[in-house]
């Protein structure tokens, strides 16, 4: 009988199930199941690390890239395992590191399936027909639900919030428009409210130059004759050749011609080159939105 009852308390103590919270994530892709405040966590994609990176989250893997943005520098492969490109994940290699839990960027949703089969993956991406900055926070706070920072995040929400207010009201009321362009080799692309960029006109308040832009994931091709017969009050510009380093399409010295300088962007020095890495590498991180405003907040003068 003594036997019998020490090997039950054993057993007790060795088959006693763990008590972690658990926490389910509703994201792009779906709902998800996870224990709280995972430790080893693989990511995929520059805006997920960049918002990992600010609220303290250290993890096992991240993408591997050359155009690693310069403030994520610290995540090179020198210094961290290699998740696999942006877009392909190495399957292989993940299932190496046992995560706890795979955060995945936009570029590589598609993969998503497959990652889940290695272990809880949440798609750090906004819903379709979701705005940059409400989607941005919806990501935002699935990070401090699964991590259990709530408090952090909405203080981090709450500051930016404002300022995004501040904008939106200041350029709503001077009806300050703005062309968005987008340097693509020997192109220039424009991009209005429903695309990639929409956040300058639906979160910053700027009106749109141009309405009616082609809504594809380049844009619509535009020339300089283009931006004269425009003339915005604000050219916004992100220089997606600054990624390849091709001195041949410098966009800073296409843009220095007639053409332009005959806009009132041009003449009242409204022209900003924008953080490509921010705006085009790793929007919804939390570093890159608190660039874009801060860029966007000197643009109009606040």
């Amino acid at each position: 009988m003594k036997k019998f009852v020490g090997a039950a308390l054993l057993s007790l103590f060795t088959v006693s199930p763990s008590f972690a919270a658990k926490v389910v994530i509703d994201h792009y892709m779906g709902q998800t199941e996870l224990e709280q405040s995972p430790e080893r966590v693989v990511v995929i994609g520059f805006g997920p690390l960049d918002a990992l990176d600010n609220f303290g989250i250290d993890p096992v893997a991240v993408s591997n890239s050359s155009n690693l943005p310069s403030y994520l520098s610290k995540y090179s492969k020198d210094n961290y395992t290699s998740a696999g490109s942006l877009f392909e994940p190495d399957f292989e290699t993940i299932y190496m590191q046992k995560p706890d839990l795979i955060l995945v960027g936009p570029r590589a949703s598609a993969k998503y399936e497959e990652l889940s089969e290695i272990a809880p993956t949440v798609v750090f991406a906004a819903k379709e027909n979701q705005g940059y900055w409400e989607g941005t926070q919806a990501q935002w706070r699935n990070i401090g639900k699964i991590f259990d920072i709530e408090e952090k995040v909405e203080q981090k929400i709450e500051a930016l919030d404002a300022q995004f207010k501040a904008i939106r009201d200041y350029n709503q009321s001077n009806n300050n428009d703005a062309l968005t362009i987008l340097s693509m080799g020997d192109n220039i692309s424009a991009f209005g409210s429903q695309s990639r960029f929409g956040v300058i006109y639906n979160d910053f308040g700027f009106l749109e130059t141009v309405e009616n832009v082609k809504t594809g994931t380049h844009g619509d091709v535009i020339s300089y004759e283009f931006i004269r017969e425009a003339n915005p009050k604000n050219i916004l510009v992100v220089d997606r050749n600054s990624l390849k380093g091709t001195p041949d399409n410098d966009i800073r010295k296409s843009m220095d011609n007639d053409l332009v300088k005959a806009t009132a962007a041009y003449k009242n020095h409204k022209i900003t080159y924008l953080d490509v890495d921010a705006w085009y590498l790793s929007m919804s991180g939390v570093t890159a939105t608190e660039k874009m405003v801060s860029e966007i907040k000197q643009t109009v003068e606040l």
